[in-house]
């Protein structure tokens, strides 16, 4: 027994004096002490971005993970003893610990779907259209529910081969494209739906007792996307939800991600297909053409004025117009589908990268008569007829802890403010919770539109300044007042005519 605790003590000197040793050298800093204020950032994406921003404030970085004595929190990825010590109203800390009711494809599918359930019952005001799933979320099937996979297979069953019909299997939870695949043909699906019997039959076996198999959703394949010279792409756009008590939601302009190559749909590489840099990057020519694939939203705009504006009969600055809106109305539909679930503690905040494609036709808008689809009615097993609408303007996903990597110019430019915005907001709401004073105007907004308010909402815990005015922005950022309102904000960055 005394060699085990002689043994135990000695690897506990060396351990102590290799930190030291480590400390000495420069790679691991000494833990500051004092009255701070500390921040702890965990992780790589966007590091040096907030580091700078609490530095410039005069905040002393941390890196114990497991210190109470922080005054922000910005973690990748999520820790329950974070939440467990969190001292609501004295601590920020990134991400909403069950932000995955949004943020994974299986949450924001499952929440939007139990949303369009009760949604005839909710009332968020005159000035929001409630949007049908179909308008804005491709057909979607759960692999891990027994119904809709069913109803998925049977929906092959009244297809033929020959069907230009395509899906995409994605992994919930996972991002950067991995684990995606496509499925072209029977063929596909066939080879899918074997593969998903084995995965059963090992589950039910006593090696797979205690082990969560990984969850798929199959989704229709958007297969005549608008192309930019003639390559795939898709927007990111923000979703910030600056306080969760009370909720003040925030939309914000990102960037648009292209593909290297010019889109072919019959193109076994996946990435002529998956847009995002972690994919491009696998391109031989990326650090060639890497300024080709991030196009920022006024250059989008201005290619969309001069080659599809008379063409395809669409207003001036449809991009910044239609399209924001129509950007925008998604997303609050998407908060107002999760907003009784989230944690609501003074201090949480969530920045949520939001992506969207577009189809060849154009068409957004919150009328009908706008929303023109073409209808596909396919025969299944059963007798039943399935239709799948093909709308114009998707959701693709939400994605928690979004790259904020800058390795391109639109991403220096872009990504940068886009956080220290994000914290300025937060801080100013932040404070301002705190000392029980009205949140509104504020004078951090930024480039940030406010989407919900929910000091004007009658949900507000504590409903201060319910009815004052609202700062927005102006085409040209300068902060302008308008009245206070729980519902959607109709009026996009630049407003055009319609």
């Amino acid at each position: 027994m005394m060699t085990t605790k002689c043994t135990g003590e000695a690897k506990k000197q060396r351990t102590t004096r290799l930190q030291l040793s480590i400390r000495k050298e420069g790679q691991y800093p000494e833990e500051p002490r004092g009255s701070g204020p500390f921040f702890f950032f965990g992780g790589t994406n966007g590091a040096e971005i907030v580091s700078a921003y609490c530095e410039r404030r005069g905040w002393q970085r941390i890196h114990n993970k497991h210190r109470e004595d922080f005054k922000l929190k910005w973690s990748e990825t999520k820790s329950p003893r974070t939440y467990l010590n969190f001292r609501e109203g004295e601590q920020l800390v990134y991400q909403i610990p069950n932000n995955k009711v949004l943020t994974t494809k299986i949450g924001l599918l499952s929440s939007l779907m139990a949303y369009e359930r009760v949604r005839c019952k909710v009332n968020h005001g005159q000035a929001l259209r409630k949007l049908k799933m179909e308008e804005f979320i491709p057909t979607t099937f759960r692999m891990d529910v027994k119904e809709e996979r069913e109803a998925f297979f049977a929906l092959q069953g009244g297809a033929n081969n020959n069907s230009s019909q395509m899906w995409i299997c994605k992994p919930t939870g996972l991002n950067q494209g991995r684990g995606i695949f496509l499925l072209r043909n029977l063929e596909d699906i066939g080879t899918f739906k074997l593969k998903l019997q084995r995965l059963d039959d090992l589950r039910a076996s006593t090696k797979m007792l205690h082990r969560q198999p990984q969850a798929y959703v199959v989704q229709h394949y958007i297969q005549r996307p608008l192309l930019l010279r003639g390559k795939k792409f898709d927007v990111r756009s923000y979703l910030l939800i600056a306080c969760t008590s009370p909720y003040m939601v925030f939309f914000r302009h990102g960037y648009v991600r292209l593909t290297c190559d010019p889109y072919e749909p019959s193109s076994n590489n996946l990435s002529d297909h998956l847009t995002n840099q972690y994919m491009q990057k696998k391109n031989p020519l990326y650090s060639q053409m890497k300024e080709d694939t991030v196009w920022s939203m006024e250059s989008f705009n201005a290619y969309v004025n001069n080659w599809f504006q008379v063409a395809k009969a669409l207003p001036r600055d449809w991009v910044l117009g239609a399209f924001t809106t129509c950007m925008q109305q998604i997303m609050t539909q998407c908060f107002f589908a999760v907003k009784p679930k989230l944690d609501r503690r003074l201090g949480f905040f969530d920045l949520i990268g939001c992506d969207f494609i577009v189809d060849e036709e154009f068409k957004v808008g919150s009328g009908s008569n706008e929303y023109m689809s073409t209808v596909f009615e396919i025969q299944v097993l059963c007798g039943k007829k399935i239709k799948i609408k093909i709308k114009k303007v998707w959701l693709l996903e939400m994605n928690c802890n979004p790259a904020l990597h800058v390795n391109c110019e639109v991403l220096k430019e872009v990504i940068p403010s886009t956080v220290e915005e994000t914290l300025d907001l937060t801080l100013e709401i932040f404070n301002k919770c705190r000392l029980r004073q009205q949140i509104l105007p504020l004078a951090c907004q930024g480039s940030f539109v406010l989407l919900y308010n929910g000091h004007c909402s009658s949900d507000s815990r504590d409903n201060i300044g319910k009815g004052h005015k609202v700062s927005k922005k102006s085409p040209k950022t300068k902060p302008k007042k308008s009245h206070c309102s729980s519902s959607f904000h109709q009026r996009a960055v630049v407003t055009v005519k319609q």
